[in-house]
């Protein structure tokens, strides 16, 4: 799995991973992520909109960063989620607990 990076001068992170996040991928995406947060990240935003599929282990991985980030004082987004990206977030309440950006420039925008 490809991961971009994208960090700001007011210190958020934007990654935007590429393909499926599953089973296969997910442990890789899930290193990506807690590595950026150990060493300090406190505000990410994840791009979806080169994610075409997210199982329940790219979800758990998603919990576990928002939790985090959360207890740390931190926040975390999700942006530019497609119609099958949002639908499994509707379907596993996602859409609840998480905050969901149509864009990036949004999330950035709304934490400015």
């Amino acid at each position: 799995m490809e991961i971009s990076e994208n960090h700001n001068d007011n210190g958020i992170l934007a990654l935007s991973p590429q393909g499926d996040i599953d089973s296969q991928t997910a442990r890789d995406f899930e290193d990506h992520v807690i590595r950026h947060i150990d060493k300090g990240s406190t505000s990410l935003i994840v791009d979806f909109s080169a994610v075409d599929y997210i199982n329940s282990a790219g979800l758990r991985v998603l919990l576990l960063a928002a939790k985090r980030l959360k207890k740390e004082g931190g926040r975390f987004a999700i942006s530019a989620p497609g119609e099958k990206i949002m639908e499994i977030l509707k379907v596993s309440g996602f859409v609840r607990i998480l905050d969901i950006y149509d864009h990036t420039d949004q999330a950035l925008a709304a934490w400015s």
